[in-house]
């Protein structure tokens, strides 16, 4: 599946980019991994969100 993502992200430009999040649960207190393809332009923005 990692090869497809990485096709994709090479197919479709670099105004893209794969971001991953960690985000801590709030009962369990383990962490997981969000991960997301947005624009360039967008990846503060949903780094910043909590």
């Amino acid at each position: 599946m990692a090869k497809k993502v990485v096709a994709t992200l090479q197919t479709a430009g670099k105004d893209f980019a794969k971001v991953i999040r960690m985000v801590k649960s709030q009962k369990t207190g383990a962490y997981t991994f969000k991960e997301k393809i947005v624009p360039n332009d967008q990846v503060k923005e949903f780094l910043s969100k909590k």
